[in-house]
């Protein structure tokens, strides 16, 4: 598409009518500075937007997040909120790696008195860990206990699997259960591939990195976090693995179907989708609740197992002190509520940003807003914001998940090479630890945007404020 098209509403903000095609029913909306603009018409994620712009019951607007990127069906980015009831659900609106999200521990362990361990720390976590794809875990659930997980999250993994501590799920987004969530609409094949792999990292971009709280901007918010300036945090980055991606695959072939039993056309196949009222967008809503569900258990054996490798390495009773500062997921749909009614709002490589009135929050965040997390690039500084109340109008309760890639993880392997990358990253004082370096180098700081400038996007818009930024020390790469 060309840039020219869009028309400038502020200074981070673009739109492109609806009438700008015949078939789009909401206008689209991107917002970047000028240099992010540019690389984002890099690709073909603009256009994929476009096509969100058509989908049945779409309200509001297709936004587009700085960090967006072009994807599956909506580009990795994009954010659709479809008026309910019969508004559509688009699988292609969360992706196959269904609640991939993110997780910040905090460890309450200055990084001054344990700066001799971190690498000791990294290979520790990195055997505890399973990472890499299609590696399975310890972990290998009965019938019984994967349907636990798959109806209860990460509530079924604390109280019947005994993998955490009392308060965790407290500070979990939806405290780590989606209730509408059913087993019995989750495959067979989908079933017995998550069997063996809770507690895993998974390949790609997912990540367990160790970080330092390198500098505050908002005191009363990273007081109310528990985020202290010279502490150690530890990032989980990992989603519902191959379980969350053949839910996906498997409804996208019913979806198929679907649109021609509801007389839906939309213009690429990959936004397959469904009325949510009908039989097959509700079977497909309660098996991406369950396999969100088993993210949210996923990220919990996780914590677990860090809290082991911290006791390992720093001392009995170190890992007790690790407490989650917030979880939050974005690759998801959920019903929420905007102007008095109900939409279906899709989040794909998006995150919510709640502000301090919603009453969701866990209660000490309540009038200070939701962490909101957006990682940096492998070697580069991660944020912690907190939503504001303007993001409800603003971006219906959503922000970016991230930098976003502006480079292809095959163009990235042209330009670098995994063990070059491995070696810059140890200089500067990181400790590295990935299964090969074909899959580091797909991961390397040039294929990401600034996430600098992401971050400065999000908060000159007023969707989020600045409150940490966090050093790595240590990554481990899936």
């Amino acid at each position: 598409m060309d840039l020219s098209n869009l028309e400038q509403i502020d200074e981070f903000t673009f739109q492109l009518s609806e009438q700008y095609r015949a078939d789009m029913r909401a206008p689209v909306r991107v917002f970047a500075d000028r240099k992010t603009l540019e690389e984002i018409g890099g690709d073909q994620s603009l256009d994929q937007l476009i096509n969100v712009a058509t989908l049945p019951g779409i309200a509001f607007w297709a936004l587009g997040m700085p960090d967006i990127h072009q994807g599956y069906g909506f580009p990795v980015g994009g954010v659709a909120a479809t008026e309910l009831p019969h508004g559509v659900i688009s699988p292609g609106g969360i992706g196959f790696d269904i609640n991939c999200g993110v997780r910040l521990l905090r460890t309450g362990i200055a990084h001054d008195d344990i700066a001799d361990k971190v690498e000791a720390l990294v290979h520790e976590l990195s055997r505890a860990v399973p990472s890499g794809y299609g590696r399975s875990g310890r972990l290998h659930l009965s019938d019984h206990e994967l349907r636990g997980v798959l109806d209860n999250g990460a509530a079924f993994v604390v109280n019947q699997l005994g993998l955490g501590m009392g308060d965790d799920i407290e500070f979990l987004e939806s405290r780590g259960i989606l209730d509408e969530a059913s087993a019995r609409d989750v495959s067979q094949k989908a079933q017995d591939r998550g069997r063996d792999q809770l507690g895993t990292l998974g390949g790609g971009n997912h990540f367990l990195e160790v970080q330092v709280v390198d500098e505050l901007f908002d005191q009363v918010a990273a007081d109310a976090f528990g985020l202290v300036e010279g502490e150690v945090t530890v990032l989980i980055h990992t989603g519902s693995r191959g379980l969350g991606h053949q839910v996906c695959k498997d409804y996208l072939k019913r979806f198929g179907q679907a649109m021609k039993n509801h007389g839906i056309e939309v213009p690429d196949r990959q936004l397959a989708c469904a009325p949510m009222s009908s039989e097959e967008g509700q079977n497909y809503y309660r098996a991406m609740c369950a396999a969100a569900n088993y993210a949210f258990g996923n990220r919990q054996v996780l914590t677990h197992r860090v809290r082991g490798a911290i006791d390992r390495i720093l001392g009995r009773g170190s890992g007790e002190q690790v407490k989650i500062v917030y979880d939050v997921a974005h690759n998801i749909a959920k019903v929420e509520e905007f102007d008095g009614g109900n939409y279906c709002v899709h989040r794909k490589g998006a995150t919510r940003a709640f502000g301090p009135s919603m009453a969701e929050l866990p209660e000490q965040y309540r009038g200070v807003g939701q962490p909101v997390f957006i990682p940096g690039s492998m070697g580069t500084s991660s944020s912690v914001l907190v939503g504001t109340d303007s993001a409800k109008d603003l971006a219906l309760n959503s922000c970016c998940h991230g930098a976003g890639r502006r480079m292809s993880r095959t163009a990235a392997k042209k330009q670098v090479q995994g063990h070059e990358l491995r070696r810059q990253l140890e200089e500067r004082g990181i400790t590295v630890r990935c299964p090969s370096n074909a899959e580091l180098a797909e991961e390397a700081p040039l294929a990401y945007k600034d996430v600098e400038r992401v971050v400065n996007v999000v908060t000159g818009l007023g969707i989020a404020r600045h409150v940490a930024r966090l050093r790595p020390v240590g990554v481990l790469k899936g």
